[in-house]
């Protein structure tokens, strides 16, 4: 997917796969005098999903007209289209996904106390109810929508993320995997924190990988979530040494504290328009120096500067 600018119109369409679909859509756009910037399909799980960024400072209808024409082409074909206008992305509300581990929400909901979020927290969705003494602490609704055994139910899941009018997803330690009848709806707008540096230890228990492989270094991961497990576009790490006799407990606690950072700062690059994505890969745009990224600055003065590569050479030459 292309990097997305402020000033594009997004349209997301979602259903099943058939032929002749793409050519409705844009013909639609072309009729209208919208302009084709960016196009992405893909189909996963027998689930059709086409991203369109578009230029729609010059077309000849309102915005109101093109998104009832696409909503009624929509329920032509069987297919869920929906539309985000630049002014729809001026004030966005965040849903945080949620399982029993507080770290992450915590420092989103104070980051949103002291205004240094930059959007709403709209709405806390749980496939447990264990943070929901929390998310009514900062006066915010929550949900759960798992059964007995943290199963999630994906129908009312969608349905809120609607209600509440969802921008972003942040998954705060969410023990769950997303379909893709979630993650291409709101494609490039899903962050995770996954507790390990990324490619490394996917899946679950990453903590408990890195002590059986015996890494001396460990690390915490903010990434945009794809139909592809821990495998989508990273944004923010995060990196802690693992003593020699470190326990599942000792990584928690080196490398909690760090998730909630990584994700605090991957939300708000998101959320600044400072980062974009690009054939799967993020690049921070030229505000990057105010964030961390990856290790701190620090460390610089304590990483050695030679030898590298060359020097043989070079002394050759002086002979």
């Amino acid at each position: 997917m292309a990097a997305l600018t402020t000033d594009v119109t997004e349209i997301t369409v979602i259903g099943d796969d058939d032929t002749g679909l793409i050519a409705r859509v844009t013909s639609l756009l072309f009729e209208r005098g919208v302009n084709i910037e960016d196009l992405d399909q893909a189909v996963r799980d027998g689930v059709f999903r086409m991203y369109l960024a578009v230029d729609t400072s010059e077309m000849v209808c309102t915005e109101g007209t093109l998104r009832s024409d696409l909503h009624d082409l929509g329920d032509d074909l069987g297919l869920d289209v929906q539309v985000r206008f630049p002014s729809d992305r001026e004030h966005q509300q965040i849903a945080v996904l949620v399982t029993k581990e507080s770290h992450g929400l915590e420092a989103l909901f104070e980051a949103w106390a002291n205004d240094n979020l930059g959007a709403d927290i709209g709405v806390v969705i749980g496939n447990h109810d264990d943070l929901q003494p929390l998310a009514e602490h900062y006066d915010v609704p929550f949900h759960d929508i798992g059964n007995e055994s943290g199963q999630q139910n994906e129908d009312e899941l969608l349905a809120l993320l609607e209600e509440y009018d969802v921008d972003l997803i942040v998954l705060a330690r969410y023990m769950r995997i997303l379909s893709p009848n979630v993650v291409f709806r709101y494609e490039d707008r899903i962050i995770n924190i996954h507790p390990s540096l990324l490619p490394a230890f996917p899946g679950a228990e990453a903590y408990r990988q890195a002590i059986e492989e015996g890494v001396r270094v460990a690390g915490v991961t903010a990434h945009y979530v794809t139909t592809d497990l821990d495998q989508g576009p990273i944004i923010t790490q995060r990196a802690f040494d693992v003593p020699d006799d470190a326990d599942l407990d000792e990584m928690k606690r080196r490398g909690q504290p760090l998730e909630a950072d990584a994700l605090l700062e991957a939300v708000q690059l998101h959320l600044n328009g400072d980062v974009s994505v690009h054939r799967g890969r993020t690049s921070v745009r030229e505000n990057g120096t105010e964030y961390q990224l990856g290790l701190p600055d620090e460390l610089e003065e304590f990483t050695p500067d030679r030898p590298i590569d060359g020097i043989g050479s070079a002394v050759a030459e002086d002979h």
